[in-house]
């Protein structure tokens, strides 16, 4: 152990402020980047929704197996300072390569605002991403342990308090993050062309970790660094391994059986070492359940993001992002961990209610499962707005009337007025007798049968003479939230057309554009340098045909006519599954943290810690595992399968739960320090009578 002597503030070490900023700083750093991924992989990379979603988990996964790595260098090699500052510099490192490769100029030569070598970005994030996945993995059980090592053994309530400044520190980390970072990710910015701020977005990130490895650094000669004692995890791997081999050898029924299948490690391991190890696989099997909750738990920064995509995020006077909705979750947990150890734990104890840790996370797990029946239920509601598409042999077709005057449209068997700058409804028709016709006034003009099947139509009329049937190429709502819009114009020449710095070009007279997408807004739209003005305020998920019927100097007039409507269930309905699974993850990740750290011995903290997180990962997987081999075609019904797994995985649990004996390790260690001052007094063997030990209640 080093010699320097802690420097004291208030009863604390002054080395531990050092330490809550570094990790403050190294939370917003993962937070803010992880908040704006998925949308990162869809809009800038185009990955669609299942490739999102999967190697979002896959790197989720991977920054909770790495932890395994970090606690076997600083156990075996490098001890916690040494590893928490070198992962810090991969850290960082992959941070900066990752905003590096989210700018579209590295390689956009044509500055059309879309870059020209797309396997160029997805490798550099790739790249950054796996660094990234070492370096918070790799420091993830280094920094809380480091910070316990601060304090000195009659510090014990100041080193509880501390473990609570330091998980107020890691939410007001995410929570500032994931609000800030979605706010930079709307801006434009580009050196030749503009584009969603992916680089200033994932660059502040990259920043603060700098920071948090400096002020790391800084207070470098206050520590107290404990030297690496030997690899806990190797020693409890040989002994594990020594006992099932030994077990092999001595299977026949001459060897008498032994009380627990790791006593056939007795003949090279002491008896202590054994006796924390069953404590420590006594925990582990109550931890096989557990990744199912994280399969959850982790959906909100993936599919309950994508359900936040199909939402209207107008909240009145603000106006929200779909990644932004994940600030809700950190919210709540900063209101909700004083509430629910203050008034509801003291509460239930009132009532007489033993509400014992595994108690605990059981509700959790019921919780979180009921949470995403709610997010089937909204899904379900969002699902009805959805506008129904043709298929197979049908076509859909709609009348936009941008002319002076009432039209009349016949279709077979019904006939539809439309009135001046108005559209009809959608009629869906079968292919085999699509014969349309329009009369102004007395003339009547029939629609050519130019009808592709399974598509939708717009017939756009000026005058009798100028009728134009537009395929509109959108089969199902613009993806990922945005708008699509396409123009039309009545100029007597062909134009360029450009909205927010995408260009639709070569449109002549009475011809329409294809469709391209924009974020919510107001937009600039610009015509050949003719004209200029605004578009009107898009929202979430529409599409728009802006018919321009005059461009005039700085006079700028258009029809607007929807041909899909806006999203029109609130991003608010989505806070009640929030809710219910903050209330979740306080009730378990908290607990589950108490109790593994209340139920191992003194030397293996961090084989469970590390065993803890390794669930995360699990969960992860799972996620890939279920989503990759469903393919449901309705979301709701994916929902509902994962809430009704860990449902079931929750009774499992409750089960296991009620057969588990708590046990007191400290006692147990205890018991066999005097056993062992005994031995060195009398010379006797005190393990003859130490067989129960392990039973200890707690």
């Amino acid at each position: 152990m080093g010699t320097t002597k802690s420097l004291s503030c208030f009863g604390y070490p002054v080395s531990i402020f050092f330490i809550i900023v570094n990790e403050f700083c190294e939370r917003f750093s993962y937070y803010g980047m992880r908040a704006i991924l998925v949308l990162y992989f869809q809009r800038f990379l185009q990955w669609p929704d299942n490739i999102s979603t999967a190697i979002y988990h896959t790197f989720i996964a991977l920054c909770y197996l790495t932890p395994i790595l970090g606690a076997l260098i600083a156990d075996s090699w490098l001890g916690k300072f040494k590893t928490i500052i070198s992962l810090s510099i991969v850290y960082t490192l992959g941070q900066a390569i990752t905003a590096i490769s989210s700018i579209n100029d590295l390689s956009d030569s044509d500055h059309d605002g879309n870059p020209d070598n797309l396997p160029l970005h997805v490798a550099l994030s790739m790249v950054g991403l796996i660094l990234i996945a070492l370096g918070t993995g790799g420091i993830k059980p280094c920094v809380s342990a480091f910070g316990g090592d601060q304090f000195e053994e009659n510090q014990e309530k100041q080193r509880n308090r501390f473990f609570s400044i330091f998980y107020l520190a890691i939410n007001a980390g995410s929570l500032i993050s994931t609000i800030i970072t979605p706010i930079l990710r709307v801006q434009e910015c580009g050196i030749h062309s503009t584009q969603a701020c992916y680089p200033l977005a994932f660059g502040v990130p990259a920043a603060l970790m700098a920071v948090s490895l400096i002020v790391f650094i800084i207070g470098s000669s206050l520590y107290k660094k404990v030297q690496p004692q030997g690899n806990v995890m190797a020693k409890v791997a040989s002994c594990i391994g020594f006992a099932i081999k030994n077990r092999f050898l001595h299977r026949s029924k001459e060897f008498p059986k032994r009380e627990h299948w790791l006593d056939w490690a007795k003949e090279k391991y002491d008896e202590r070492l054994i006796t924390q190890i069953k404590m420590v696989v006594k925990v582990m099997f109550l931890y096989i359940p557990l990744p199912m909750f994280w399969a959850l738990f982790d959906q909100q920064g993936s599919r309950w993001t994508l359900q936040a995509t199909t939402m209207n995020g107008n909240f009145g006077a603000i106006e929200i992002q779909p990644d932004q909705m994940q600030t809700v979750n950190a919210i709540l947990i900063v209101i909700m961990v004083p509430i629910v150890d203050a008034v509801v734990y003291p509460l239930i104890a009132k009532c007489g209610f033993n509400f014992t840790s595994l108690k605990k996370m059981t509700v959790g797990m019921f919780l979180a499962s009921m949470a995403f029946v709610v997010a089937a239920i909204v899904q379900v509601q969002i699902d009805k707005t959805l506008p129904v598409f043709p298929t197979g042999n049908e076509i859909q077709v709609q009348i936009l009337n941008a002319g002076n005057e009432p039209l009349h449209a016949y279709f077979p068997g019904q006939d539809v007025s439309v009135g001046v700058n108005q559209s009809s409804d959608f009629l869906t028709l079968k292919m085999t007798n699509p014969n349309i016709s329009i009369t102004y006034g007395q003339q009547t003009h029939t629609v050519p049968n130019n009808f592709e099947a399974g598509h939708r139509h717009s017939i756009i009329a000026w005058n009798i003479n100028n009728i134009t049937v537009v395929k509109d190429g959108l089969k199902a709502k613009p993806e990922k939230g945005e708008n699509g819009i396409r123009f039309v114009h009545s100029l007597n020449q062909i134009v360029n057309i450009s909205m927010d710095g995408k260009v639709f070009s070569n449109i002549g007279s009475f011809q329409a554009s294809d469709y391209m997408f924009f974020p919510s807004g107001s937009k600039t739209i610009s015509v050949s340098e003719l004209c200029e003005g605004n578009s009107e305020k898009l929202g979430f998920g529409s599409a728009y045909t802006y018919v321009i019927t005059k461009c005039n100097g700085s006079s700028l007039e258009y029809k607007v006519f929807t041909d899909i409507p806006a999203n029109t269930v609130n991003m608010a309905l989505q806070i009640p599954q929030y809710f219910l699974l903050t209330c979740g993850e306080v009730v378990f990740s908290v607990t589950g943290l108490e109790f593994s750290y209340s139920q191992a011995p003194s030397n293996m903290k961090s084989v469970l810690q590390a065993g803890w997180l390794l669930t995360v990962a699990v969960g992860n997987i799972i996620v890939l595992i279920v989503a990759g081999a469903g393919q449901f075609s309705e979301q709701w019904a994916e929902y509902v399968l994962f809430a009704a797994l860990l449902l079931v995985v929750c009774v499992i649990f409750a089960i296991m739960a009620h057969y588990y004996t708590y046990v007191n390790p400290a006692e147990i260690e205890a018991q066999f320090d005097e056993d062992d001052n005994k031995k060195k007094k009398f010379g006797s063997d005190p393990y003859e009578k130490s067989e129960s030990f392990s039973q200890t209640a707690m």
